[in-house]
């Protein structure tokens, strides 16, 4: 086990771990510690606790405690910050860039500026970096983030009415399927269940485990079940609920009957098969018939060229 510490960079940016060495830290406290980038100034997110060791792996220390120095320097650089996006953004107008930036990171050590963007595509910022260059006098990275990083980082609210979940407490994005939606039931309306960046909320993947652990305790639609009042086929399911809805063999011109799924059993779980229509088969026939002819067709023509190849050489 090894004694580590949380700390963050950004706000609710991702928590790496630290050798706190002989500091007690409590969360909220500005820590300034090594990284493989320089050294930085991070906020403690999670206090000192003890963890498993990684073989091979030597965490970076805690190298003191923020003065009140170092915190004079976190304001100016977020100061410096806003200053350099309106650069950077008069900068990409005037060369039509077709990119959107996001924000600006300065290092602590004034080392290095990262410009974070989004694009559709592939973008040509060479002319950029040479020309932030020589404004800035220091480093230039430019690095293009997705949609769901953007919303992250900005922040707003959601459709809930609630802050973006990605703002507030997830860490990292899980992948979300539009199978979870159908299996929850969801309308399928991408405007209804896609978030502000776009993409499928993230808030699909909550009770996705509990959708999946109830659907296979609930006969699906279509399925042939036996229940107390005779066999019958499933109309209508209602997992959170526990129920379906049954339209017996024995009364096919009934309303489907509400039943528990707990007095429920499956017989065929399958659906039917649907019958062929007059005007399919006909379709198919007609197309076999056509594909005959076709061929019919160019078989003639092919016995036709030979003859006249064989005439043409006599």
């Amino acid at each position: 086990m090894a004694m580590t510490v949380g700390v963050r960079f950004r706000n609710n940016g991702k928590i790496y771990d630290f050798d706190p060495k002989d500091f007690i830290l409590l969360p909220g406290e500005l820590v300034v510690v090594e990284t493989a980038r320089g050294v930085e100034c991070g906020e403690v997110a999670r206090a000192n606790r003890e963890t498993p060791a990684v073989d091979g792996k030597e965490l970076k220390p805690v190298l003191r405690k923020a003065t009140v120095e170092d915190r004079r320097r976190v304001e100016e650089l977020a100061a410096k910050e806003r200053e350099a996006v309106r650069i950077c953004q008069e900068r990409i107008e005037a060369n039509g860039l077709d990119m959107k930036l996001v924000d600006a990171e300065y290092s602590f050590d004034n080392s290095k500026i990262l410009f974070n963007f989004t694009a559709e595509g592939r973008v040509d910022f060479r002319n950029l970096v040479k020309e932030l260059a020589g404004v800035f006098h220091t480093r230039i990275e430019l690095h293009q983030i997705g949609v769901r990083d953007e919303a992250k980082k900005l922040g707003g609210l959601g459709i809930c009415g609630r802050p973006f979940c990605c703002a507030q407490f997830l860490r990292d994005f899980q992948p979300v399927s539009i199978k979870m939606a159908k299996e929850q039931g969801l309308s399928l309306n991408p405007t209804k269940i896609s978030g502000s960046c776009g993409r499928l909320m993230c808030c699909l993947k909550y009770e996705q485990s509990t959708y999946e652990e109830l659907w296979k305790l609930c006969p699906k639609v279509g399925a042939t079940v036996m229940t107390p009042e005779g066999r019958g086929v499933v109309t209508e399911s209602s997992v959170l609920k526990g129920q379906v809805k049954v339209r017996l063999d024995k009364n096919p011109d009934s309303p489907p009957a509400e039943m528990s799924v707990e007095d429920v059993n499956v017989i065929r779980s399958d659906r039917p098969n649907k019958p062929k229509s007059a005007d399919t088969e006909k379709t198919e026939n007609g197309d076999n018939a056509e594909k005959t002819a076709t061929n019919q067709n160019g078989g003639n023509r092919h016995r036709n060229r030979h003859r006249n190849r064989n005439k043409t050489e006599e």
